[in-house]
Parts: structure tokens; C-alpha cells; sequence
């Protein structure tokens, strides 16, 4: 059988479609020297209360979007003092990550922080819900889930959920998070179905970058890379600045892995502090997670289910 020969205008636009990137990330390269908005954290190795350091300012704004921080006078916010403050907050993240609790910005915690990872806090309204909550004293078991404060959880009658896509939303992204729709279906009471961009649904996926008007802005590619929001608000956002992928590529992150994450807040998780779960917070690139017990286990407490 003779094989066509493509003229070369079409060849350059086969080529231009093969390299589109997924979720209008930028294009790049596992090797791109792209710095992340968390890299001003691996100047301050070794750093501790009573050190004065021009980047501690930055660490201070990193902790209180997680959740660990929160200042009442706003100058000792902007500053770059050590001070007690921090110290407890780094103290209580090294906690909620298994580090020595030091308060010294070592190498495991720059590791930790550096992570990408999805943009909702650890803690809510000061409490650490990151923390052990049930431990069983004959059985050696406890649980690692969280929920977002007050336990919202979608009502007990409304156990089928419908989501959509933007209508820009990118073609080849749509299955992964339908996967993931389907393991937690699989997983809880819940069951899911797509209806069509422009229909009302419980749920709305999206990619955008920036600041794009829901108080949560993105940072630019390696930081936050999504987020998603406690029922029955129902808005899941990726940040289209990240270079995204289907399975595992070295420097991109996988888009079934971080639908699984975020579903997870929707339905009304927090995070873990099991690394293995779903439900932790960081994801490195390349990584492929699922659904651990200690996810669903969480689902089936919160709904009581």
C-alpha cells in the first residue's frame, strides 16, 4: 500500500497540534530552569528565631496562606524578624509533615515546603485539623483525614452529583477528570454524571491562571497548582500556568491525580497528613497517586456512610 507524502504546511501544523500543551500551560520542558514562586524558601536553610533575613518576610505570607500563621499587628507581618510567632508556626507545620519539630528551617522542611501542592490551607480558623482524630488504644489504628470547618458536606438526600467543563476547557483533559469522578464513585454513596458545558451543574471544573477573581489567586508555575472549594459551593480550578499531562511525565503534573485531590475537597475533605493518601497536599511531578483507605475511610465518617 503507497503511503501519501505530506506537503509540508500540513506536516508543520501536525507538528504545532502534537506540541499544543495541555490546559494552556505554558510550553516548556522537564529541563526548563523555570523557578518556582516556593524557591525563596531554600535561602532561608538554617534560619531560626532571632535571625533577621530579608526573604523570612516571604516565609511568614507562605505560612498564613496555609494556614499556620496569622498576625495581628500587620508590621511584624511584613517584617523579616524570627520571632516567636514563627517559630510556632514552622513548629506546627514540622508536626502536621513528621519533621522534628525544631522550628529551624532545615532540609526536611525546605523539601516539604518547596513541594508543589494545592492551594487550600492545612488549618482553618487556627484549628489544625491535620492532627490525629481518632486513636484507638487496642488497635493500633488512626485516622489522618480532615474536614473543612463546620463539616460541610453536600445534603443527605443529594447523592448524585452532576459536574461540567468550561466550554474553553481542554479536550484532552476532559477523561482524566472523569476517571477520577469514577474511582470515587466506585469509592462512596456518590455517583457522578457530565452534563454539557452550558447546563447547570452541581460542579464546574476549570483552568485559570493568576489572579482570576474567587480570593484565592494562582502563582505562576510550581507553586499552588489547584484548588477547590468545601460543598456545595462546587467550583475546582487547575492553574493553567503549570505544563500538565495524562500519566506520568517527568516535570508535568498528572491531571487524574490532582482531579482525585481536589474531588476530594469538593466532597468536603481537608488534607491529610499520610503522604500516600489522596488527600495530602503535595504533589511532585511525574507522581501518579489514588485513593487510599484513609480517603475513604474520611468520606464514609463525614457522611456517616
Amino acid at each position: 500500500m503507497a503511503f501519501k507524502i505530506f506537503h509540508p504546511i500540513a506536516f508543520i501544523f501536525l507538528i504545532f497540534i502534537l506540541l499544543a500543551p495541555i490546559g494552556h500551560a505554558k510550553r516548556s520542558t522537564p529541563s526548563d530552569k523555570t523557578s518556582s514562586p516556593f524557591d525563596f524558601i531554600k535561602k532561608l536553610k538554617g534560619c531560626h528565631k532571632g535571625n533577621h533575613t530579608k526573604e523570612i518576610h516571604e516565609l511568614k505570607a507562605y505560612l498564613e496562606k496555609f494556614g499556620y500563621l496569622k498576625y495581628e499587628n500587620k508590621s511584624q507581618a511584613t517584617d523579616d524578624d524570627f520571632d516567636d510567632i514563627l517559630e510556632s508556626a514552622v513548629k506546627t507545620y514540622q508536626e502536621n509533615y513528621h519533621i522534628k519539630p525544631s522550628g529551624i528551617v532545615d532540609d526536611a522542611t525546605i523539601s516539604k515546603m518547596t513541594t508543589p501542592r494545592c492551594g487550600n490551607p492545612d488549618i482553618a480558623n487556627g484549628t489544625n485539623y491535620m492532627q490525629p482524630r481518632d486513636k484507638k488504644h487496642n488497635i493500633h489504628t488512626v485516622s489522618h483525614y480532615t474536614f473543612f470547618p463546620g463539616n460541610p458536606r453536600w445534603p443527605s438526600t443529594k447523592t448524585h452529583l452532576t459536574f461540567r467543563f468550561s466550554p474553553n476547557f481542554p479536550v484532552n483533559a476532559v477523561a482524566p477528570v472523569a476517571r477520577a469522578f469514577h474511582k470515587w464513585d466506585l469509592a462512596t454513596h456518590f455517583t457522578f454524571a457530565q452534563v454539557g458545558a452550558n447546563q447547570n451543574s452541581d460542579m464546574i471544573i476549570e483552568f485559570h491562571r493568576r489572579d482570576h477573581g474567587d480570593g484565592a489567586p494562582f502563582d505562576g508555575p510550581g507553586g499552588v497548582l489547584a484548588h477547590a472549594f468545601a460543598p456545595t459551593n462546587g467550583r475546582f480550578h487547575y492553574d493553567a500556568d503549570e505544563r500538565w499531562s495524562v500519566g506520568s511525565v517527568a516535570g508535568s503534573f498528572d491531571l487524574e491525580t490532582l482531579a482525585l485531590h481536589e474531588i476530594g475537597h469538593l466532597l468536603g475533605l481537608g488534607h491529610s497528613s499520610i503522604n500516600e493518601a489522596i488527600m495530602f497536599s503535595g504533589i511532585g511531578s511525574g507522581e501518579i497517586k489514588n485513593l487510599h483507605p484513609d480517603d475513604i475511610q474520611g468520606i464514609k465518617a463525614l457522611y456517616g456512610r
